[in-house]
């Protein structure tokens, strides 16, 4: 994975395995990218925000996967490839970002307002599916903060084959969304409906601080804290699919505590949204 300093946004977008920022002097080839509309901003804490974006183009994506968003600023081209939240019936494409004041990048999305344009790859990319292929019905989904990007865009899409008839809820999911408070959660509202309403998903918000949040009543603890209780309750383990998204220490530590339950290799699935330091990971471990 690409270990350049850029990738210090630790939420602000994701690391793909083998690909890094672009950070050269470039051109914004018409014939590589869409320049994209901001139609919708929603500031949902002091550095956490929503947009939504017309990508005044063809743009066919499959829930899970990320677009590549860009800027060009005086000195150089700078891009980070970032989950999707909308489904891919949604006309316009929403994301969910995290300021990080040093980053390469977000500073200059968090400028971004209705009628500014933003660059973004023509081609969508990304792995990060629901597996509804291999047999197993349970799809276990672990993130933090903007980690539940990819969450979101599942869950919309399946909602919508729902009402339609082309879904019957043979797929299960159960949602464990960290935060550290509960206003970080974006999408706390949406899911909490769509868990009152579809018998197929479960969903479970929790809040890692919340001495610095008293109106919360909710769970609390890490996502990974609490993950071993929740996979009992739900009755998971190799009968499901693991799919973990955020924080690298949140991402290696519930890798670990779901093979001790007999989650295999081909049922885990990770996006991790920041590689640490050599000199970083070897202080928390």
């Amino acid at each position: 994975m690409c270990l350049e300093p850029a990738l210090s946004e630790v939420e602000g977008g994701l690391t793909i395995l083998g690909q890094c920022p672009r950070s050269a002097t470039m051109s914004s080839n018409p014939d590589k990218f869409h320049r994209a509309t901001v139609i919708k901003r929603v500031d949902i804490a002091p550095e956490l925000w929503m947009i939504r974006v017309r990508p005044n183009g063809d743009f066919k994506f499959a829930p899970g996967q990320y677009a590549t968003l860009g800027l060009e600023a005086p000195d150089k081209h700078r891009e980070r490839p970032y989950s999707i939240v909308s489904a891919p019936h949604e006309s316009e494409l929403e994301f969910f970002f995290e300021l990080v004041p040093p980053g390469d990048l977000t500073p200059l999305l968090y400028r971004l307002q209705p009628g500014d344009e933003v660059l973004m790859r023509k081609v969508p990319k990304g792995r990060f599916l629901l597996d509804t292929q291999s047999g197993r019905t349970n799809h276990l989904l672990v993130c933090t903060v903007t980690g539940v990007a990819p969450f979101v865009s599942f869950i919309r899409s399946l909602y919508r084959d729902w009402k339609e008839g082309r879904f019957a809820g043979e797929h299960k999911l159960f949602l464990l969304n960290g935060a550290s408070r509960s206003w970080e959660f974006g999408y706390l509202d949406e899911l909490q409906k769509f868990a009152k309403e579809v018998p197929w998903l479960k969903y479970v918000p929790t809040v890692s601080r919340p001495w610095e949040d008293e109106k919360w009543t909710g769970e609390t603890g890490r996502v990974d804290d609490i993950l071993r209780k929740y996979t009992d309750m739900w009755g998971l383990g190799p009968n499901a699919i693991a799919y973990l998204c955020g924080h690298p220490s949140m991402v290696e530590s519930s890798k670990g505590i779901l093979r001790r339950i007999g989650f295999t290799k081909e049922g885990l699935k990770e996006e991790i949204y920041w590689v640490p330091s050599k000199e970083k990971h070897a202080a928390a471990t």
